[in-house]
């Protein structure tokens, strides 16, 4: 099963829809995304959030069109799209797609990119290939391992970063900068902007929590 969540982002960053409409099994929208989403001509079949970036005509539709609506008090501890992740992350795709939640407010973005990278949520990256897509960039996180990395023509950059402060033995193959055996510190740009050459390459690590980011210019 994969599941898309359409966050409040900009509409100018979002991927193309078009794509996540075939593939996407279950559709989820947080708070204004849910709008966007019935915009877009599609149902989501949950929304969640406080719902203060909609009007009440909006949100009096939005209650009719979906199946399930939580509502959520404004003061609370979690954002709306960390509650939306979290009860989809229970329950148990394939893979995890968030839209609409890169661009406007920096702490927002950075908040959620950071929801990948908690320690509750890293044991179901072995499970569940989790990424943040927009226009332009796609994110996910990889714990200590070895895994396949497909290439894609229109994100021929591939990017690595540490997100704890050492990952440690990163080997590279099949990319246009290989490497092997290497420490990546966290601030180091040693792994930015490589690129594959041929169809598929490889990175492996053994300690550490790294970031791939796929992107275009």
């Amino acid at each position: 099963m994969i599941i898309s969540i359409m966050a409040g982002g900009p509409e100018g960053l979002w991927p193309d829809l078009k794509r996540y409409k075939e593939m996407t099994d279950f559709w989820v929208g947080v708070d204004r995304g849910v709008w966007a989403l019935l915009e877009n001509g599609i149902v989501p079949k949950c929304g969640f959030g406080d719902f203060d970036s909609v009007s009440k005509d909006e949100y009096k539709v939005i209650v009719q069109r979906l199946q399930h609506v939580d509502l959520y008090a404004s003061e609370k501890d979690e954002t709306d799209l960390e509650i939306a992740f979290n009860w989809a992350i229970n329950q148990k795709p394939s893979e995890i797609h968030i839209l609409g939640a890169t661009g406007g407010r920096m702490d927002h973005f950075l908040g959620n990119v950071q929801l990948l990278q908690k320690e509750s949520v890293l044991p179901y990256h072995d499970e569940i290939d989790i990424y943040i897509v927009d226009q332009q960039n796609t994110y996910t996180v990889k714990t200590a391992g070895s895994y396949e990395v497909i290439a894609m023509e229109d994100m021929k950059y591939v990017s690595f970063l540490s997100v704890t402060p050492e990952v440690t033995g990163i080997t590279l193959t099949g990319f246009k900068y290989p490497l092997s055996d290497r420490c990546l510190e966290i601030g180091s740009t040693l792994c930015l902007s490589n690129e594959l050459i041929s169809d598929s390459g490889n990175v492996s690590f053994k300690e550490g929590i790294l970031m791939m980011i796929r992107s275009r210019d």
